[in-house]
């Protein structure tokens, strides 16, 4: 990539992908890093949905597990747990909300936020000290997302291999002292029953890493882009007009987090008219099938009222789609949307700073804004003097 198309895609870099899929005579197009993508609709469904395209194993779990069964085991597994306790989350989320300051500053505090409502859930709290530290350092600074700036990263590059030596040591603890599998205390327990027993426990270790991050890093930065926009699009100081679930829904739309997937090609096969050889790497960006102007009307407006309106939906997959779809994906969205409604709850929300141009390394996250939240009186001390 030449230096003026990095700076590029630094100051626009959804607007970028859109700029190369527009000027691509084809409905797959190559991008600077030397990727290709599809930008055709229709194209990039059959990649995600294509039983045949999609045989292998998940590219989300890679190789630590050995089969796709034992892939598909482990993230019903760990969709069980969290949906089970789901009522253990919205308590934590009234408590933590209430424990806010008028002014919080995001994405930070969404991260923060996601993690105080889960950490007993993810981590049981009798766990040593030591590990729990090691985790609340490690979601302060982004070791589970690809950091946006450079200090960032050195700091998780250090921090990074103690909490993997850490974390290995005590699974290797747990395995030795035995699990309930039926009974599991969080989902670090959750994560070694659903694993086969070749699984190594640095294997397990990362596992726990990933789905740490798909629950933490994902509930937090999309709470954090709901505020962000349904603030943005609504009067400073008045209610919200929209429910709080398309709210969240419509985020999730005009600005995913998973911004672009990709898989495997698993044979020769020809896209658009290029032939791809086995094992070139097909990504499809969910940004671009939610700004399909074929498929959704006006869709580079923010509107949480299309979805009252099942005309306007066009193909959505903010946690990707067809078999490789997130297994934890509706437990996710309940968890977001329990959120943004304990924060809009008896309260008048607004921001200062932020804009609608996302950081993008391997997620799409919205640039820092400071929210103000400021609590309603109760309406029985209204007429008071």
């Amino acid at each position: 990539m030449s230096t003026m198309e990095m700076l590029r895609f630094r100051r626009d870099p959804l607007g970028f992908i859109e700029d190369f899929r527009h000027r691509s005579p084809s409905g797959v197009f190559r991008l600077p890093w030397g990727t290709w993508c599809v930008g055709d609709s229709d194209l990039a469904l059959l990649v995600l949905r294509d039983p045949v395209f999609n045989a292998e194993r998940s590219t989300f779990f890679g190789d630590l597990l050995p089969s796709r069964s034992a892939q598909t085991d482990f993230g019903r597994a760990v969709r069980q747990l969290m949906r089970a306790r789901l009522p253990e989350y919205r308590d934590n989320v009234a408590r933590a909300v209430a424990g806010l300051p008028e002014t919080s500053h995001w994405p930070a505090a969404g991260t923060m936020l996601a993690y105080q409502c889960t950490t007993d859930m993810l981590l049981h709290p009798h766990v040593s000290p030591p590990l729990h530290r090691l985790m609340d350092q490690a979601v302060r600074i982004g070791i589970l997302l690809r950091a946006p700036r450079l200090t960032q990263r050195a700091r998780v590059e250090m921090l990074r291999p103690k909490l993997k030596r850490a974390l290995t040591e005590h699974v290797t603890l747990r395995r030795e002292e035995g699990i309930r599998a039926d009974k599991p205390r969080d989902m670090l327990d959750t994560a070694i029953g659903a694993c086969p027993n070749e699984v190594t426990s640095h294997a397990v270790a990362d596992l726990y890493l990933q789905m740490y991050s798909a629950i933490v890093e994902t509930v937090g930065h999309s709470v954090a882009w709901s505020l962000l926009l349904a603030c943005l699009h609504n009067t400073p100081g008045s209610p919200w007009p929209w429910p709080a679930d398309w709210i969240v829904r419509e985020a999730a739309r005009h600005r995913p987090v998973v911004w672009m997937v990709g898989r495997p090609v698993p044979h020769p096969i020809e896209f658009g008219g290029i032939p791809f050889q086995p094992d070139a790497v097909l990504s499809v960006s969910p940004y671009l099938l939610h700004h399909d102007k074929g498929r959704w009307a006006q869709p580079d407006i923010f509107r949480p009222q299309r979805w009252a309106e099942p005309d306007e939906h066009g193909p959505y997959l903010p946690y990707s789609t067809g078999p490789f779809t997130c297994a934890g994906a509706a437990v996710a969205h309940t968890m977001i949307v329990d959120t943004v409604t304990a924060l809009m709850s008896d309260a008048h929300l607004t921001v200062t700073g932020g804009d609608m141009s996302p950081f993008v390394t391997n997620a799409a996250i919205c640039r820092p804004f400071a929210l103000h939240r400021t609590t309603k009186a109760p309406a029985h001390t209204l007429g008071r003097r």
